[in-house]
């Protein structure tokens, strides 16, 4: 049976539209507690939306309905509830956030207790108990445990590096006007890092807006103005970080990933000499791995699938070309401020500019595209789109790759071609796009 609410990373939508309002909040809250079953406290947080308040309000009304006792912790990164829900003995941990995207959407995100996603199968689950209406009787006095959960986060990040790590460095720190805003700049400037700030004046409507890992540009610009050692850009929710080197070439969780592979390694830090990644990464990334002795391990998008085929492998690092990187060193799930701090010990540890160690990854050059079609259709159905895509596969051999997809949130074909030069990657692409016309409605 096919999810209806849930997509990639929980469930995600405009504020106020027929899945993001405060009634089906609290019915999730609800099918959320059923599933959890019996009692136990439940950790609920939020990014800097300003739809965020409410929507956490009613996921808590909810919670409460079925027996449990939520905790608010306020706005804090997706990385910190996790974290905190295996350590304040609850039994659930919720984020009330929807990433990347603009401040008109918002969603939520549920952890296990020990600070895992769940599966798509948990997810199920829960939908098949969200009752037709909700508790009428809407609680509003629930405990607060902001502190608690931002000291543990940040206890946890700051044994990342030692003390003063960071002396004399000069950072440029983007927070997306989000939900790291402040948990970042304390880590940062606290092991002697000197931050240039942007995206760190939010006001519950700019998040993302034009800032943060999704808009890297006024990070590149500046690094270089300000001639800082390297830039660091989160989400909103702060799962994510894309870095910045310091001739201003913008590296994405691809490249991250590649430089902390790499690094673990030549140290035989790496555990099972794995590397777990989407099929979204590159190419290169597994002939970079490979060429070291490692081995790379792909899933389906979703970060939360990196974590689980990590936890079967016995992994240690694992991520996505979007900047989720997800590290036993950190947490059970991606962490930007974590990432972040992981590379800047692997510079200071080798003295290495971060321009030069990017340069392990030589990528593929990658021609992609993502159609708007007007009902998604199994991709087994589309005749025309199978035989290009096995024509294409046979051309490009070992030397590429193509990807075939709908998109988990939107009604999108997403088309991906990896070749050895970027016309034979662009040509690729052409082939699965008027193949596509042929099967589908486009719009």
């Amino acid at each position: 049976m096919k999810r209806q609410y849930f997509g990639t990373d929980g469930v995600r939508g405009p504020v106020d539209g027929p899945v993001v309002n405060e009634d089906f909040a609290r019915r999730l809250g609800a099918a959320a507690g059923a599933w959890v079953g019996g009692a136990g406290r439940v950790l609920v947080g939020r990014d800097t939306r300003a739809s965020g308040a409410r929507l956490t309000l009613a996921v808590c009304q909810g919670l409460a309905s079925a027996g449990l006792a939520p905790v608010m912790i306020d706005v804090v990164p997706t990385p910190a509830v996790a974290l905190a829900v295996g350590q304040i003995d609850a039994v659930l941990g919720v984020m009330v956030t929807a990433s990347h995207n603009p401040a008109s959407d918002n969603g939520i995100k549920f952890f296990q207790s020990d600070g895992t996603k769940l599966s798509d199968g948990d997810e199920l689950a829960i939908e098949r108990l969200i009752p037709a209406s909700a508790d009428s009787v809407f609680r509003t006095d629930f405990p607060n445990l902001h502190a608690d959960a931002v000291t543990l986060y940040l206890s946890a990040m700051t044994r990342l590096l030692p003390v003063n790590a960071l002396d004399g460095w000069s950072i440029v720190l983007d927070t997306a006007n989000g939900a790291t805003c402040e948990t970042s700049s304390a880590v940062l400037s606290g092991m002697g890092a000197s931050l240039i700030q942007i995206g760190a004046a939010p006001d519950g409507r700019n998040i993302n807006e034009g800032v943060g890992s999704e808009h890297p540009e006024q990070l590149a610009q500046r690094v270089i103005e300000s001639g800082a050692r390297l830039g660091i850009a989160h989400d909103g929710d702060g799962d994510r970080c894309i870095l910045c080197d310091e001739t201003g070439h913008v590296l994405d969780g691809d490249e991250i990933l590649t430089v902390l592979g790499l690094y673990a390694l030549a140290r035989q830090e790496l555990p099972r000499n794995t590397l777990v990644v989407t099929v979204q990464s590159n190419l290169g990334v597994d002939q970079a791995l490979g060429a070291a002795g490692g081995k790379v391990e792909r899933t389906n998008v979703g970060d939360r699938y990196v974590a689980a085929r990590m936890r079967e492998l016995g992994a240690g690092l694992g991520g996505e070309s979007s900047g989720h990187i997800i590290s036993s060193l950190v947490g059970p799930t991606g962490d930007g401020l974590g990432a972040a701090l992981l590379v800047l010990r692997v510079m200071s540890e080798t003295g290495e500019p971060l321009s030069k160690l990017r340069r392990g990854l030589q990528k593929y050059p990658q021609a992609t595209s993502a159609i708007k079609v007007a009902e998604k259709r199994s991709l087994d159905e589309c005749d025309a789109l199978q035989g290009a895509m096995r024509e294409l596969s046979t051309e490009l051999g070992s030397h590429g790759r193509l990807l075939v997809r709908f998109s988990g949130t939107e009604a999108k074909l997403r088309l991906l071609v990896e070749a050895s030069t970027m016309a034979d990657a662009e040509r690729g692409l052409r082939q699965l796009r008027d193949a596509a016309a042929r099967d589908l409605v486009l719009v």
